[in-house]
């Protein structure tokens, strides 16, 4: 091999860091799946004791905790948290397009919810239900409590992808006659749909995974992220590691269906453009 070729040690510094940060990160996760899978003798720790889907029967059974309901709650919940996100960020967005008197706080005002520990605005938003006498509950309070998380990302994510936007294209559109709500409708949001989906995404992800802003927020039902909580303080089978396997299953459906929707995006235009 060639000096040119020859890579340096430090190549190899940062692919071994790397490679122990991925296997930190991932490990546990693995082993928690495989040990998902024991069979009626299993336990908390390897070796493994048998195989099989008893643990899964288990979880679906409602013998360890309310699972169904739960997710029953937050697939609602976290669909409808990701459709107000993308809805008010993409306004946000495209508003502060122009300069308008005030801005600047409101801005802020959406900005510092960021800098709130999530804990402490789960409290104050659960006080404010109680001294209104407004019963908190799983799809108003909480509802409420998950926004104040999500927006801010959103707003943040809308103004990069519109930083890149061409306002051209919208130009064009008025020389061609089309009103403004054609052109949001036909022009802008197809452009801007890998980050509307982007948007959408973090938006269900967030809420589905938010535990601290819904620990006080939520009443008495559970949503899943305080569901699995609850049953790490009296489960002792392997039902929470079903548990774990089954959510990130469903997180991996929703980030596939996205990163799925964006290759078609991309594709068409691909298309579009060799035509």
């Amino acid at each position: 091999m060639s000096e040119s070729t020859t890579r340096p040690w430090t190549f190899y510094a940062l692919a071994a860091f790397f490679g122990a940060y991925v296997l930190f990160l991932y490990g546990p996760m693995v082993c928690m799946y495989v040990l998902s899978f024991q069979g009626e003798q299993g336990a908390l720790s390897f070796p493994m004791r048998g195989l099989g889907l008893h643990w899964f029967e288990q979880l679906w059974d409602g013998r360890s905790g309310d699972i169904a309901g739960a997710v029953r709650r937050s697939i609602p919940l976290a669909l409808v948290v990701m459709c107000v996100t993308v809805v008010f960020s993409l306004a946000a967005g495209l508003g502060f397009r122009r300069q308008v008197p005030g801005s600047t706080a409101v801005f802020h005002a959406v900005i510092v919810s960021l800098t709130a520990p999530g804990y402490i605005l789960g409290i104050g938003i659960g006080l404010m239900f109680s001294l209104f006498g407004w019963p908190a509950h799983w799809f108003s309070s909480a509802l409420g409590a998950q926004l104040s998380w999500t927006l801010p990302f959103g707003v943040l994510i809308t103004f990069a992808v519109l930083g890149r936007f061409d306002g051209s294209y919208e130009e064009a559109a008025r020389d061609l006659g089309a009103s403004p709500a054609q052109t949001l409708r036909l022009v802008v949001l197809p452009i801007l749909a890998p980050g509307i989906i982007a948007i959408a995404l973090f938006g269900f992800t967030l809420s589905y995974d938010e535990f601290a802003r819904t620990l006080q927020t939520t009443g008495s039902l559970n949503t899943m992220p305080i569901e699995i909580w609850s049953m790490t303080q009296n489960v002792t089978s392997p039902t929470i590691y079903a548990l774990g396997t089954v959510t990130t299953a469903i997180s991996f459906v929703f980030i596939g269906a996205a990163m799925g929707a964006v290759a078609v995006i991309q594709r068409r235009r691909a298309s579009a453009g060799s035509l």
